[in-house]
């Protein structure tokens, strides 16, 4: 299982989807919303990439609920995570019921298409960073931990495995990481007091598979961005915080990325640094050149973290919607949207 996240422009594979996708150096695949017509066409695509890269694949998306779910015509439609906490008028064992139907629905319907996992839940605080807004649970770590180990609880119940993002938080940076380099100047201190309890604390319950780390810069700690850094992949996150799941890098054709140079310099970087996939996405032209030019290595201690990512359970669409779990926590989710609308 090889370190690069690759995606494709259409709806289906073209001859040259087709031999990347069967490049050594392969491992992962995401879908972005231009790739989706209807459940059933998502499921076929998704049969074909496992079938044509004749190995292990890990399947991603971002799927999350309110603005940011891929998926949307035939699918359930998830509620943004940071409204649950008002719509159950600050009921937090109520919300928390509701953040965990949300995570069990959103991952069996992702799963029943051939997805392996949903790049979710977020972890962030919500503060002034308008890119994260109401994707996160809520603006106070606790309440975010127990909402989003909630949410967690759901996923995992009907089998899969959580990505919590942007270690260590992006909500107290305004700047978008898509469209700039965000610099945040606080101090460890102040970093590990708010942003970084979500993490810290669902590492240490075991709630947290794999990570996203921010394209965030950090100069009191380090001066390059956290998907680049030891010091906060290895030295904090791996050592400090005895974290031993999957390190996905963000997104490499981001702005954010850009301060380590050209996209081979990005992959080589974020590897060193400890990624264990690295996400070459929405530039064909750059994957090929990483996938040709790119000193990369297969790591063994990444495949060994990765392969537990993968659903081997997989069930059909029509076998998921046939099923009275499907159906109550598709009725339980679609009356917690109707709340305040």
């Amino acid at each position: 299982m090889g370190p690069i996240m690759m995606d494709v422009l259409g709806t289906s594979l073209t001859g040259e989807d087709k031999e990347l996708l069967q490049h050594p150096l392969v491992g992962g695949f995401i879908f972005f919303t231009r790739n989706f017509e209807s459940p059933k066409q998502i499921a076929q695509l998704t049969h074909q990439i496992r079938q044509i890269a004749k190995k292990d694949l890990i399947i991603a998306v971002d799927h999350e609920g309110g603005r940011v779910q891929r998926f949307r015509e035939g699918f359930s439609l998830i509620p943004a995570m940071g409204s649950l906490w008002q719509k159950s008028e600050e009921n937090m064992p109520l919300a928390q019921e509701w953040a965990k139907q949300c995570g069990a629905l959103m991952a069996m319907e992702v799963q029943a298409v051939g997805i392996d996992i949903s790049f979710a839940p977020i972890l962030d605080v919500d503060g002034i960073s308008a890119v994260i807004g109401d994707r996160s649970f809520h603006s106070q770590p606790k309440q975010v931990i127990a909402l989003a180990s909630a949410f967690i609880d759901g996923m995992r119940a009907v089998g899969m495995k959580s990505t919590g993002k942007h270690f260590p938080g992006h909500g107290s940076v305004h700047a978008d990481s898509h469209i700039d380099l965000p610099i945040d100047l606080r101090s460890y201190e102040d970093i590990g007091a708010l942003d970084l309890l979500p993490f810290s604390s669902l590492i240490g319950s075991g709630h947290v598979d794999a990570l996203m780390p921010a394209h965030v810069i950090y100069p009191d700690i380090d001066n390059k961005s956290v998907g680049f850094s030891r010091i906060w992949l290895q030295e904090i996150l791996r050592e400090k915080l005895g974290f031993d799941g999957v390190i996905f890098s963000d997104d490499l054709s981001m702005e954010g990325a850009a301060s380590i140079g050209g996209y081979v310099e990005r992959t080589e970087a974020a590897q060193e640094a400890g990624c264990d996939m690295l996400l070459v996405c929405n530039n064909r032209a750059a994957c090929i050149d990483v996938l040709d030019n790119a000193n990369l290595h297969v790591d063994s201690r990444s495949q060994t973290r990765l392969k537990r990512l993968l659903n081997y359970k997989q069930q059909s669409w029509e076998q998921m919607k046939a099923q009275a779990k499907w159906q109550t926590l598709h009725q339980q989710v679609a009356d917690i949207q109707a709340i305040g609308s």
